[in-house]
């Protein structure tokens, strides 16, 4: 594990200089319709009818110990962000093998979608794809992106938060390059 954690700081750096800028507050958030790991149709528009918002985060793999970090605090405090009026919903490029693998850890009981063509990131603007050296570390550390994505494109996401109002606006973002940072719960509750 702390080999693990050793690279994953390693990679901090050569992540800044690649990754995406994320969108801004106030932006008109994409909308989209996929499947969750539950066979649910997700279309964000439709949400937005029944509910005041919906957190959007995206996730690297279940692999990475920060984002299960992350997702069982998600988890701890649904029933504060669904009390408000939020539908949570978790974004990643891992197989929905892995994704129950997330689930299994977090007991994450949310909707979690697999970008599997990464549209869903891109429309966001928080993909990036992992350069060779990159990849080997990881893998010599044991973290098979290919394994855990399903393919060799070796595309991640920068774990982004969004909040999205009724309207269709972000009016939380949290992008951070550096993936051990994650919003608080307490700042997402004050923006629903």
């Amino acid at each position: 594990m702390k080999k693990l954690l050793l690279i994953l700081f390693i990679t901090i750096s050569a992540i800044q200089l690649r990754a995406q800028s994320g969108l801004k507050k106030g932006d008109t958030a994409p909308l989209f319709t996929a499947t969750d790991n539950a066979g649910k149709t997700i279309d964000l528009k439709s949400i937005l009818k029944d509910h005041k918002s919906i957190v959007l985060f995206f996730y690297r793999g279940q692999w990475c110990p920060y984002c299960n970090k992350y997702i069982q605090r998600l988890q701890d405090s649904l029933q504060l962000l669904t009390s408000k009026g939020a539908y949570v919903i978790g974004v990643t490029p891992e197989t929905g093998e892995n994704i129950n693998k997330t689930i299994n850890k977090t007991h994450a009981s949310f909707s979690m979608i697999q970008d599997k063509g990464y549209k869903i990131m891109k429309s966001y603007d928080v993909n990036y794809v992992m350069d060779t050296e990159l990849f080997t570390k990881y893998k010599n550390n044991g973290v098979d992106i290919e394994k855990n994505n399903g393919n060799t494109d070796h595309v991640l996401p920068v774990p982004a938060t969004y909040i999205i109002n009724k309207s269709g606006k972000l009016v939380f973002v949290h992008f951070d390059k550096d993936f051990r940072n994650r919003p608080s719960i307490k700042s997402l509750s004050a923006a629903l």
